[in-house]
C-alpha cells in the first residue's frame, strides 16, 4: 500500500464534506426529531455530553474513514479514477458495507427500520460524496 500517491488535502475536504453534510442531515432541517424518536432521546438528553469530544471524535473518524476510501480508490481505479468511479465506488460500500453493517447492528438493538433509513441514507451519501470528491481530486 502506497500512502505517498494518495492527496490528504482531497481527504480532508471529503471529512469536512462528510461532516457538513451530517450538520444538515441530523438538523430540523431535516432528519433530527425522527432520528432522536428512533433513539427516544429527549431535548433534555441531548444537552447532555460533551459536545467538542463528540464532534471531535466524529470528524477524526470521518477522517479515518475518508482515508480509508482513499487507499481503496487508489488500489482498484488508480490513475482512471474520476469524480464518477469514485462516486460510485463510495455508494457501493456504503450500501454493501456500512448499509448491512448498521442493519445487522439495528437488528440485535431491536432499533426501527426509521433509525436504518437515516443513518444508513447519510453514509452512503457521504460516502458517495466523498468518493466523488477524492476520484476528481487526484
Amino acid at each position: 500500500m502506497e500512502l505517498s500517491n494518495i492527496n490528504f488535502l482531497a481527504v480532508a475536504v471529503a471529512a469536512i464534506a462528510s461532516f457538513a453534510l451530517g450538520a444538515i442531515w441530523y438538523s430540523p432541517l431535516l432528519f433530527s426529531k425522527a432520528w432522536q424518536n428512533s433513539l427516544d432521546l429527549t431535548e433534555e438528553h441531548m444537552k447532555t455530553g460533551n459536545m467538542a469530544v463528540i464532534f471531535g471524535s466524529s470528524f477524526i473518524l470521518m477522517l479515518l474513514m475518508n482515508l480509508g476510501l482513499a487507499v481503496i480508490l487508489q488500489g482498484h481505479a488508480g490513475a482512471d479514477m474520476t469524480a464518477l468511479s469514485g462516486a460510485l465506488y463510495g455508494f457501493l460500500i456504503g450500501v454493501f458495507f456500512i448499509g448491512t453493517s448498521i442493519g445487522i447492528n439495528l437488528l440485535y438493538q431491536r432499533k426501527s427500520i426509521t433509525l436504518w433509513a437515516i443513518d444508513t441514507g447519510y453514509q452512503v451519501l457521504f460516502l458517495t460524496i466523498a468518493g466523488a470528491i477524492l476520484g476528481a481530486w487526484r
